[in-house]
């Protein structure tokens, strides 16, 4: 026995509406993968391995300005200015975590500061 199907004229909509529903899960599951990603990262190991590097980059370029620093202070301030110049160096040097420039610029300040007559000993 053969069945007969009614004709509404809907035939074409329900194509297209199988196709919008493909292409809705389609744009979903992309954003779905693109949030994962996301989250990854910034939960993941890939945000903290670069706030590090930044990081890194301005403890070099404050330990630099403060050593340029210094040096303005050596060939225009008094001894006492030195003294206290030097030890912002040494501090940025500490802060940067870089323990042989630290160790150098501590000897630097004991031996300026020693010149101005302030002693820490």
């Amino acid at each position: 026995m053969k069945s007969f199907k009614l004709y509404t004229g809907n035939e074409d909509e329900t194509k297209n509406s199988d196709n919008n529903s493909t292409t809705v899960v389609g744009s979903s599951l992309v954003g779905l993968i693109l949030l994962a990603g996301t989250i990854w990262y910034f939960w993941g190991s890939g945000f903290e391995r670069q706030v590090s590097k930044n990081a890194d980059t301005i403890y070099s370029q404050v330990s630099s300005d403060a050593v340029q620093q210094y040096e303005i202070t050596k060939r225009n301030g008094n001894k006492t200015d030195i003294c206290v110049q030097a030890g912002l160096v040494s501090a940025a040097y500490l802060q940067a975590k870089d323990e042989p420039n630290y160790q150098k610029w501590k000897q630097i300040e004991n031996s300026d500061c020693s010149n101005s007559g302030i002693n820490f000993k």
